[in-house]
């Protein structure tokens, strides 16, 4: 392998900027900022969404589809009664 050319594998300390959740984890993302998490000084890195504020995890905003996607199809591409054979 040749020497310095891989990024510094180290821990980082992500913090969700919507909620302020912070979370440690390996990476080799370049930051200046640093914070102090459980007694100990990482690199910060500020993610705009993480599970603790994204819909799908935390179940605040369901998609409900009242209408499926057959019907939808259906309903947009149906034949009309003055349709002709030949037409199809």
């Amino acid at each position: 392998m040749k020497k310095d050319i891989h990024p510094k594998y180290r821990k980082v300390l992500f913090v969700d900027s919507s909620t302020g959740f912070k979370f440690l984890a390996g990476s080799t993302v370049e930051t200046d900022e640093t914070e102090e998490f459980e007694g100990v000084e990482y690199p910060k890195y500020s993610v705009p969404v993480s599970s603790a504020s994204h819909p799908f995890y935390t179940g605040s905003n369901k998609f409900v589809d009242s209408e499926g996607r057959v019907d939808k199809f259906m309903k947009r591409y149906k034949r009309t009664p003055a349709m002709k054979q030949e037409e199809l």
